[in-house]
């Protein structure tokens, strides 16, 4: 049996959480060739660490195979939607989001949040690491960088002075393969009185 170390702390992980047994890749959706061939199972055996106590799956698919073309688009949710919206506003008067602010989404999927922010002349940018995501928020009118986020993502926009007054990340931290790597980027790329919203 191969030793499966937390993505967190790096301790060995043998405390089982639940084993949901095999199901292949979430939004994974077949076309119609497809269904004639054998469909890939991966393993749901959820563990817990017992040093840290993250619930986590052992990866079995590189997130570049997983979010190369993804099917889940945001702004097919009109509740969603709402909330994004709502959720601009309230930021915006809170916390003196303006004209001079830059606001960064990781994972920011075909723009759905980043629009509203748009509409108030706010500088945005999106970064979201599937391609066929990323170019519907481009056709929207929202510059979006195609790539995962880490610290060389951060340090890469650093250098060319895009600190970020706030920071978004929806639905994202559970998704992250290197949650080090991704929250050190994170500070990286947030200014001394940034804010950050996961």
């Amino acid at each position: 049996m191969n030793v499966v170390n937390c993505r967190f702390c790096g301790s060995e992980l043998s405390q089982n959480f639940v084993d949901l047994g095999m199901s292949p890749l979430s939004n994974s959706y077949l076309n119609s060739e497809q269904i004639k061939q054998k469909e890939l199972f991966f393993p749901l055996h959820v563990f817990v660490c017992k040093n840290c106590l993250l619930v986590q799956l052992e990866e079995f698919e590189s997130p570049k195979n997983i979010f190369s073309n993804y099917a889940y688009f945001s702004s097919y949710s009109k509740t969603w939607l709402k909330h994004a919206k709502d959720y601009v506003k309230m930021m915006s008067s809170r916390f003196d989001i303006t004209e001079e602010s830059n606001v960064i989404e990781v994972a920011s999927n075909d723009g759905y949040l980043l629009q509203f922010f748009k509409k108030k002349n706010i500088p945005i940018l999106g970064i979201e690491p599937a391609v066929n995501v990323a170019k519907v928020a481009k056709e929207r009118g929202i510059p979006t960088i195609t790539k995962f986020f880490s610290v060389d993502t951060a340090n890469e926009l650093k250098k060319d002075g895009k600190l970020a007054d706030l920071i978004i990340g929806n639905n994202v931290l559970a998704h992250v393969p290197n949650l080090n790597d991704f929250v050190k980027g994170l500070k990286i790329l947030l200014k001394p009185n940034g804010i950050i919203t996961l």
